[in-house]
This record gives structure tokens, C-alpha cells and sequence, in this order.
């Protein structure tokens, strides 16, 4: 059986169930595509690859191909579309099963359709990866999949004291020969740009286990957890968040081994409220990647899954004051700002500006959610989405739209205006919510 493994989401050795279904065979060619199209402006303004996470990105992909050379592997990066790269490799390679992870999403789903049709005679497999449960092992069905994420947790943390047995899957030290180690054409991808503040985050498999560790067992953070989250500047209090995102967004880290390795520090150092809040908030990212695999496509559509109509609509210049930090609101263009130099904000931060987007500025949540995925390096399609649309009053939250008071927030979780002094808040020429242009003259 010669086989080709497609990296996608799920860059990593330890508890990888389709890689390990991969390493049964006589050949494997191991490849990651990246896709020209991530790089272009979308329909929604933004592109869907920015900078930061591009960054976080490639440095993965090199820790994945060093761990993959330990084992006599090697890692084949292509630049191009996967509908033709995955068919050329196939052929080239006399390939008879394609394996890859299961992803959410509608466009990653069109492409796996359009290759499966393009090779009749290829075994195709999908092994889910990505979350903590299988969907043979979740306590519904997903077409009975609850409407809200309280519903959900009732139904996991009733069918076990943390749902099921999430039985690791080992970490691989050995591998099947690859097809004489082709050339690739990475050299056309994208340059890596340099981040315009020390970045902080670095991509792959071993700095994630390293975070997830150094989080629990060095730092002991995780005992302050659930009153330390919420910190508005997440990036200068490191502790304050556990940080597992970006690395559990592209897999190389993988999340049944951050519930283990909650449920270990439960069993040897101490169990309270903060460590059950970290695995609830594992759980809403649970939620979100059932929830877009149940919906598809309504998770992108402006009525969102529960198909509510809402007045909005689309202000340019209010899209564009809001990513470049020039609104009416410090509090907001600080998080903005910080976001577009850093591919990162906080989670209070996400729903602030994401509030303010929504109901101050009245423009449809999907650009935001666009721009939301071109600038994070933890963008997760589900639990972006899935939250856009939360806050929008258009998705999973029974009790509709919400607005967060930003005037409130600022007092609270930024009293001395520190937040928003460090990351220029106060914009020289905020942009008002109207303007004046030659559609309006003349003026009485």
C-alpha cells in the first residue's frame, strides 16, 4: 500500500490517529499544501493567510519536517492548489490511499470532494484529529447535536465525570520509507515577513508541548486561571491566558493531551475551580468544531445558523477605522491595534471589539470575522466563526444579540488607561460613525 499522508491541521507526532493510520504501509509521502489562494484579498475584503499566523505557520511546518527526518521522513511542501497538487503527487507516485484529518469548514470539504471525484480509483480515508472525542464517541449524535454549548456540556460531563475515555493515541518513532524524497517547489511560497515587535509565539510541536508544561507544571498558572483570563493585555501578563491556542489551531499541539495533562495536574498537584475552567473552555472549542461540521455553510452566511434576519449592512469607512484602530472608542482601537501588530488579542479583548463592530458600528459580522482571520495566529474557522456569529445574535447563544457597555469595560478592566496608552488608543483623527461626502452636499 503506498500511501499519501496530507498534513493539515494537525502538525504534529504525539496522539495523531491518521498519521499512525498512514505508518502502515509500504510507502509514505508525507505533504503540506499551501494553497496560493490563502495569500489574496476575499469577497469580504481580507485575505484568508496574514502575515503573523503565515509566520507561526511556516515555522511549524520546519519543526514538523525536522521530527519527520528523525524518523527517515521528510516533509514535501508544495505551493499551489490542492485540487492539483494532491492528483499530480498521486500519480506521479502511484499512490492508492490518500489520508488526511478531519476538517471543518465548507472550502475544505469542497476540495476534498473535488479530489475524491478527480481519482475514482484512490482509497480516500478522514480521521478525526482535531478535537477531544471522536463523533462515534460523543453522547448525541451530530445531527442531534444541542443548540447552545450548555446544553452540550451537560450532556459530556453527564456521560462521564470529563465525557469518555480520550485514550491518547503514542506519539510515533517509526515510519514507512518516502518516495526517494522528491523535490517540492516551497521556494515560490510566500517570504516570511519579520514581525514589527518580537513575536510571541514560536510555531511547532515541540514549543507547544513546551507551553503546556512550563503553563500547569512550571508556573503553576493554571491554579489563578479563572481570575487572571479575562486580562485585557494578554501578551504583557504571559500567565494571565494559558496560550494553547495557536498551537492547538494548527495542530501541533493536540487537545486531547491538554485534557490529559489537566486531568494529571488535577490528580498530583491540586484540583479547583480555575482547573475545571480551563477544560470548559476546552470544551467550547469542542462545541464550535461539531457545531461547523453540523451546519457548514450556515456558519458563514450573514443570517447565521439560527437564519435571523438582521438590518446591517456594509460602512467602508467605519470597516476600515475599526482595523486600523481610528474609531471613536480608544478602548477598542487599542485591541485593534495590537491585533493587526501582533496577530494577537485577548479573549475580552475579541468580544469588546467584536461587540463594538456589531452594534456601534452596524456593519454585517462576517467582515469582521474576515478580518479576524487574516490577522490571528490562532484563527481556528470554527471557533471564529462560531463566536462571530455567537455575538452577533445569529448563532448559538439562545439570548441573541450582546453588547458589551465599552465605556464599563474600559473602567474595569483597564482603570488607569494603561491598555490603551501603550497601544495608542486615542487616535489623532478618530473616524465618526457619519461622513460627509459628495452624495451629501449640499449642506444647509
Amino acid at each position: 500500500m503506498n500511501t499519501l499522508y496530507w498534513f493539515t491541521r494537525d502538525l504534529r507526532l504525539h496522539d495523531n490517529a491518521a498519521l499512525l493510520a498512514a505508518s502502515k504501509s509500504d510507502m509514505l509521502l508525507c505533504a503540506y499544501v499551501v494553497d496560493p489562494r490563502w495569500f489574496q484579498p476575499g469577497p469580504l475584503q481580507s485575505k484568508a493567510m496574514g502575515d503573523h499566523r503565515w509566520r507561526f505557520l511556516w515555522q511549524s511546518l520546519i519543526t514538523l519536517e525536522r521530527n519527520l527526518r528523525a524518523l527517515g521522513q521528510r516533509l514535501h511542501i508544495a505551493y499551489g492548489k490542492p485540487e492539483d497538487v494532491i492528483p499530480a503527487l498521486v500519480h506521479n507516485h502511484k499512490v492508492n490511499r490518500v489520508i488526511r484529518s478531519r476538517q471543518p469548514g465548507t472550502r475544505e470539504a469542497g476540495q476534498w470532494q473535488v479530489i475524491q471525484d478527480t481519482l475514482p480509483d484512490t482509497l480516500f480515508q478522514e480521521f478525526e484529529t482535531l478535537g477531544l472525542f471522536t463523533e462515534s464517541s460523543l453522547p448525541m449524535s451530530l445531527e442531534d447535536l444541542p443548540d447552545s454549548f450548555s446544553k452540550f456540556r451537560k450532556l459530556i460531563e453527564k456521560s462521564g465525570e470529563r465525557g469518555p475515555s480520550m485514550l491518547r493515541i503514542r506519539t510515533l518513532t517509526a515510519l514507512p520509507p518516502a518516495p526517494g524524497f522528491p523535490e517540492d517547489n516551497r521556494g515560490e511560497c510566500p517570504a516570511v515577513k519579520k514581525p514589527l515587535h518580537p513575536a510571541p509565539f514560536t510555531g511547532g510541536e515541540k514549543a507547544g508541548l513546551a507551553r503546556l508544561q512550563e503553563f500547569l507544571f512550571g508556573h503553576h498558572a493554571i491554579d489563578n486561571y479563572k481570575q487572571t483570563r479575562n486580562a485585557l493585555d494578554a501578551l504583557q501578563e504571559w500567565d494571565a491566558s494559558s496560550k494553547f491556542s495557536p498551537w492547538l489551531a494548527d495542530g501541533s499541539l493536540s487537545a486531547r493531551e491538554v485534557a490529559e495533562t489537566i486531568a494529571r495536574y488535577e490528580r498530583d498537584e491540586t484540583r479547583n475551580e480555575s482547573t475545571y475552567w480551563l477544560w470548559f473552555e476546552l470544551l467550547w472549542r469542542e462545541y464550535f468544531y461539531w457545531y461547523a461540521l453540523k451546519h457548514g455553510a450556515d456558519l458563514f452566511r450573514r443570517n447565521g445558523v439560527q437564519h435571523k434576519r438582521r438590518p446591517v449592512t456594509f460602512y467602508g469607512h467605519r470597516f476600515k477605522a475599526w482595523c486600523e484602530g481610528t474609531t471613536e472608542y480608544p478602548l477598542v482601537n487599542a485591541a485593534m491595534n495590537q491585533l493587526r501588530e501582533t496577530g494577537y488579542m485577548s479573549n475580552r479583548g475579541r468580544q469588546l471589539v467584536a461587540s463594538c463592530f456589531v452594534n456601534e458600528l452596524e456593519l454585517d459580522w462576517r467582515y469582521g470575522a474576515a478580518w479576524f482571520e487574516e490577522q490571528l495566529i490562532d484563527y481556528d474557522v470554527a471557533s471564529n466563526y462560531g463566536n462571530w456569529q455567537y455575538l452577533a445574535g445569529v448563532g448559538a447563544d439562545p439570548r441573541g444579540l450582546r453588547q458589551f457597555n465599552l465605556e464599563k469595560q474600559a473602567q474595569q478592566y483597564d482603570p488607569q488607561g494603561l491598555f490603551i496608552d501603550k497601544w495608542r488608543g486615542h487616535a489623532e483623527q478618530p473616524v465618526g460613525l457619519h461622513t460627509v461626502d459628495a452624495a451629501d452636499w449640499p449642506i444647509s
